[in-house]
């Protein structure tokens, strides 16, 4: 991997340090709020469920973080918002350790820490631009996505293993000193205050962000390609039921963090995705690999077959989210940036939540394994139709893209 930017970069280097904690910690409690329902109800709807349910609280304020994000300071809303995560896990901590634990607070809860969450993403994403130089934004992404992927692995991996040998209760407690700690570091990084012409955060300056992105095919595609692949092909509220499938309820860790495992590889030989510059096709290609991945982990008779598959898969999109990410943080202006992260945090965050759903739905119809190959299906297909219909996103260009242009001369301008 290319390391300039952690080198060069001290608040980089805080924020990727603050960010591993977090991530570790969100990662126990992604796997276990799922895992819990799964003991309270035994449930393939009531699963996929808590995806659907933490849907709308994101929806509503991942945009209205991308609002705030460019009208307040970045950095103080992050730290707002890391103090209310660490006070929601701590409820849910409260709520494993009782008798009887209550289903209707994983729903409350769950929803609330997608909404905070949802609410401190933009302002995160948007503070890359504005500490790394525009040339290491690929690089950047490459490592963000190197640390996402830690968490991802190690997360869920020492998730399963906790709630079997300790309960929920132990891994949500974990989550809460995480977040402290993480607090701890965020607070280095130095303020990143608003342009001085930036709008209040106000329904009107949404929607221009949103006018914006619309008027960009090559950003719609961004969000509509990963949006369907998601949709279509994930499929992790299957994991618990798949695992008691394949006769290893005990692995169940393992097959959360197989994408992650895959996702790490593709990361630490990330080198090559500085010579690339049509990053549209790469997002296209990428996004049909982990369809086909996903496909074919429906066929797979053995635990290490499927997640050999499941690894393929989290490395495509690994590159895919790099690629995203590039166009992302080199063609959008920094007045912007905040709003059109809350765009984007839909586009990443919402097919993940409703592909779950209808992982759950189609699986009580046909099953963990027909659930599995027809989602596979439907995403390669929905690809295909994307690219098909966003020729300007296929052929998007670094070299040449006009947005892209004038970013980079005017970062370049501001440098100096």
């Amino acid at each position: 991997m290319d390391l300039g930017p952690l080198r060069e970069s001290r608040d980089f280097r805080f924020l990727m340090g603050s960010g591993l904690i977090t991530m570790f910690g969100s990662f126990l409690t992604y796997v276990t709020v799922p895992l819990q329902m799964k003991q309270l109800t035994g449930s393939y709807v009531a699963v996929g469920l808590i995806s659907l349910a933490e849907f709308v609280p994101m929806v509503v304020f991942g945009l209205w973080g991308g609002a705030i994000a460019d009208a307040l300071d970045r950095r103080r809303i992050v730290l707002i918002c890391e103090a209310g995560l660490a006070l929601v896990a701590a409820l849910l901590t409260l709520n494993a350790l009782l008798p009887d634990p209550q289903v209707w607070v994983l729903f409350v809860l769950a929803p609330l820490l997608a909404a905070l969450d949802s609410l401190q993403r933009p302002s995160l994403d948007a503070m890359v631009p504005r500490v790394v130089r525009h040339g290491q934004l690929t690089a950047a992404a490459a490592l963000i996505s190197f640390r996402w992927n830690l968490g991802a692995i190690a997360g869920p991996a020492l998730a399963g293993l906790i709630v079997a040998a300790a309960g929920p209760a132990v891994t949500y407690g974990i989550d809460v000193l995480t977040y402290l700690l993480s607090l701890l570091l965020m607070w280095r990084v130095r303020a990143t205050p608003p342009r001085e012409d930036a709008p209040p955060a106000t329904l009107r300056s949404l929607a221009e962000g949103v006018r914006y992105a619309v008027r960009r095919p090559d950003l719609m595609g961004t969000y509509l390609v990963d949006m369907a692949a998601m949709f279509f092909a994930m499929a992790n509220a299957l994991y618990p039921f798949l695992a008691d499938e394949l006769r290893a309820p005990h692995a169940v860790g393992l097959l959360y963090s197989a994408a992650a495992v895959g996702a790490l590889l593709a990361s630490v030989t990330s080198g090559w995705t500085r010579s690339v510059h049509r990053h549209g096709m790469g997002v296209i290609l990428a996004a049909g690999v982990w369809g086909l991945a996903v496909l074919a982990a429906a066929f797979a008779p053995s635990l290490w077959l499927v997640f050999a598959c499941l690894a393929i898969a989290g490395g495509a999109d690994m590159i895919s989210g790099i690629f995203r990410s590039t166009i992302w943080n080199q063609t959008i202006p920094d007045e912007l940036r905040g709003r059109l992260a809350g765009i984007e945090l839909l586009s990443y965050s919402s097919g993940p939540m409703l592909g779950n759903g209808r992982a759950g739905l189609m699986a009580d119809l046909g099953g963990t394994r027909f659930s599995l190959g027809a989602g596979g299906l439907l995403c390669v297909g929905a690809v295909a139709a994307m690219a098909a219909a966003l020729p300007k996103f296929r052929r998007y260009d670094a070299r040449t893209d006009e947005h892209a242009l004038t970013e980079r001369a005017r970062r370049e301008a501001a440098a100096t």
